[in-house]
């Protein structure tokens, strides 16, 4: 029978598809929360601000050149990177003089399955960048581990032919993070809160532009 919550602790039962067979375990929600809020506060007080003002520095300097930036990544990161290209294209060129040039590669979902079954899914978005990018443009992508085969593919492309590649990593660093221009790079390495971090960063850089910091 189901336990009543109380203050200290929270009983889930797990409803499996066998008869008389169930699991149940006992989580100190209260504790465990705050535990996640004090981890996650920690982790965006180490949030580097010397490598964010370098990023900011050059989406300035591309929005200048008329530039094209990129934003990539997978799973939660493939959601950041079309939000971050909304709040670019749109809520922080609505403060400019003239809108920001970015595209996620994460938002044709023809064309990445096309790549992705004709080719291979580590393809998925440099064959994007071989047709849109040029030298000077700038790439930014994320991820936990650093070392997502089709955003290191990409990551490679970019910087054989002269564009610029920032990342948002886990303590794991990876690949992206030893090929990036600038790499900010985040001391954890549960998904959860890099994840939260990764748009918190998003949502600064857009806000930097937003509210004239930038």
């Amino acid at each position: 029978m189901p336990v009543p919550f109380s203050e200290q602790s929270q009983r889930f039962y797990y409803a499996n598809p066998y008869p008389k067979i169930s699991i149940s375990f006992e989580v100190p929600m209260k504790a465990w929360m705050q535990d996640y809020i004090e981890k996650l506060k920690s982790l965006h007080d180490a949030i580097p601000s010397e490598e964010f003002e370098r990023f900011v520095a050059i989406l300035k300097q591309a929005h200048a050149d008329d530039r094209m930036i990129f934003t990539f990544g997978n799973g939660a990161n493939a959601a950041h990177a079309s939000h971050f290209a909304t709040d670019m294209g749109k809520g922080a060129s609505d403060c400019l003089d003239k809108p920001f040039r970015i595209l996620s590669l994460n938002d044709n979902t023809s064309w990445l399955t096309a790549v992705g079954n004709d080719y291979c899914y580590e393809d998925v978005f440099v064959r994007q960048l071989k047709n849109y990018a040029k030298p000077g443009d700038v790439v930014f992508t994320m991820s936990v581990s650093g070392n997502s085969p089709n955003c290191v593919t990409a990551v490679r492309w970019a910087k054989e032919n002269g564009l610029t590649v920032l990342t948002v990593v886990g303590e794991k660093r990876g690949l992206l993070a030893d090929l990036a221009d600038v790499a900010i790079i985040l001391p954890d390495d549960h998904y959860g809160r890099v994840e939260d971090a990764q748009i918190a960063i998003c949502h600064m850089i857009a806000s930097a532009f937003m509210e004239g910091v930038a």
